[in-house]
């Protein structure tokens, strides 16, 4: 029997944004028994997991793929029986970066890492060097806490290392480039690791082995076992959202409808329905207004600030939130006709860095979508995933599709010898893709949890926090939702014993 069951069960949740973690988040709330609503602005949920089907193609002009490093993912993708929907890509470990305009097979293994030229061999020997030179954690002489993403890396492996592996993989997960992300937000994992170990290969090799070990254990307690490396889903990284959305049904989950207000007022005589919202639940009608014991927030924080928000009567304002910067990006779909592309590669797709815009690449990346996932395109078709904008370019990513049509066919030209116009092109904007996790974020993270802290029942979730990947999306909503739980129950444990406020 669940908390809900025992006293929880008219206790009502409110969910603001129906992202990929405001989804987890009120799923999970519903699987423990509580009443949950959804309120989504937009007239459709699943925030940037949004996938297109037409004329025989299937793209995404979101996140493309996710992992199952999280056991919050696990957790859905069991409870919501998605594991024979997964979808694999065909040959997921060939990954390519371009260097001197063309793209170079990544190793995959230490051995084929040693005999390749992808990196110099001064380069190699810094990495093969690097367990041992980074022994102690405390000869780090360095302002850490607002050290780069680039600076770290750089300590440990060099500039060659940042500037063709580091600088177009965070252009390719966040749109950023390693000098503007803060080390210690955008990669804590790694940044614990070198302050446990100092090395960051060791480290990294503990924590396998010690990951190992406890999945060794799991799967003695279980019969599941999970297939390893990224993934999408059968029709698309929409799939999931769109079950989670089923499972919610549509009393529960309402669309184009903005939030307005929140008003926290605490009763003397009940710990319940404290928290009321106005909404408008169409463009142009009068807005409603609804009771809830508790707020998760997944929205970004820009429209946060723009919400009213009341405290026992009078404004809580939100100006102690810090300016959030955001990375613009647009994604362009293209298909070629497989005669016209003479240098196809099979693999996961191909990364640029900033350093081969000097050899004309001006855009950060491109998936070989049909190349992963067959089905995704007709027999006769290659299809392509391609990022231009971040960082690196934002008055790139804000171009007309006729310019960035002819941006990314000079790019497949040059790296995969695509001739002519492509049969079809789709262009997808997103003027606020990713927030930056810059110098300055820990500010914003304090600033959340200012909010959480002076509005009982209120918590955020969502990328602003944790995480930009689907997976750290998920654990956020997932951990949001937990906090919910326990406060609930905690709340109604004190209206047992004594008066609420």
């Amino acid at each position: 029997m669940t908390s809900a069951d025992k006293g929880d069960k008219q206790r009502r949740v409110a969910v603001v944004g129906a992202g990929v973690s405001g989804l987890a988040a009120a799923y999970k709330l519903k699987l423990h028994g509580l009443n949950v609503t959804v309120f989504e602005a937009e007239g459709r949920p699943g925030g940037k997991l949004r996938s297109i089907s037409q004329d025989g193609i299937i793209w995404d002009e979101g996140a493309n793929t996710m992992t199952e490093s999280e056991m919050e993912v696990r957790y859905l993708l069991d409870n919501l029986g998605l594991h024979g929907k997964q979808q694999f890509p065909i040959s997921q470990n060939k990954r390519y970066i371009a260097r001197n305009g063309a793209p170079v097979l990544i190793p995959s293994n230490p051995i084929a890492f040693i005999r390749s030229n992808f990196l110099s061999a001064q380069s190699k020997f810094k990495i093969i060097l690097e367990p041992f030179l980074w022994t102690k954690r405390d000869s780090v002489k360095v302002p850490v806490t607002e050290e780069s993403v680039g600076g770290f890396f750089q300590r440990h492996f060099g500039r060659e290392v940042v500037d063709y592996l580091i600088d177009p993989f965070v252009a390719g997960t966040s749109g950023a480039d390693p000098d503007s992300l803060s080390m210690q937000h955008a990669f804590p994992e790694l940044w614990n690791l070198e302050e446990k170990f100092g090395s960051i290969i060791f480290g990294a090799i503990q924590s396998k082995l010690s990951s190992k070990k406890q999945e060794s254990g799991a799967m003695n307690s279980s019969s599941k076992s999970h297939k390893r490396g990224s993934f999408s889903f059968f029709g698309g990284m929409q799939t999931l959202t769109d079950a989670l959305c089923k499972e919610l049904g549509n009393n529960e989950l309402k669309l184009q409808s903005k939030v307005l207000e929140l008003s926290y007022c605490c009763s003397e005589n009940s710990s319940s329905e404290n928290w009321s919202i106005s909404y408008v639940p169409m463009p142009g009608k009068e807005s409603k207004e609804q009771s809830f014991d508790a707020v998760i927030m997944t929205a970004p924080l820009y429209n946060v600030k723009e919400m009213k928000i009341a405290r026992k009567g009078n404004p809580f304002r939100l100006d102690f939130l810090p300016e959030v910067s955001y990375l613009p990006l647009s994604v362009i779909i293209t298909t070629f006709k497989k005669e016209n592309v003479s240098r196809p590669l099979e693999g996961f797709g191909v990364l640029v860095p900033s350093e081969e815009q000097q050899n004309g690449l001006k855009t950060l990346g491109t998936l070989f979508s049909s190349m992963m996932f067959p089905d995704r395109a007709p027999n006769g078709l290659y299809l392509y995933t391609t990022f231009v904008g971040g960082s690196r370019n934002k008055e790139l990513a804000k171009a007309s599709t006729d310019e960035l049509k002819q941006i990314v066919t000079s790019d497949l030209k040059q790296l995969l010898g695509a001739e002519g116009e492509p049969t079809f092109i789709n262009h997808f904007y997103w003027s606020k893709a990713f927030p930056l996790y810059g110098h300055n974020y820990g500010a914003v993270l304090q600033a959340i949890e200012k909010m959480e802290a002076n509005l009982p029942g209120f918590f955020y979730a969502g990328n602003h926090r944790g995480g930009l990947s689907v997976g750290k999306a998920i654990q956020s909503g997932c951990k949001a939702a937990d906090h919910v739980i326990s406060y609930l129950e905690s709340s109604s444990s004190k209206m047992l014993e004594e008066k609420p406020c």
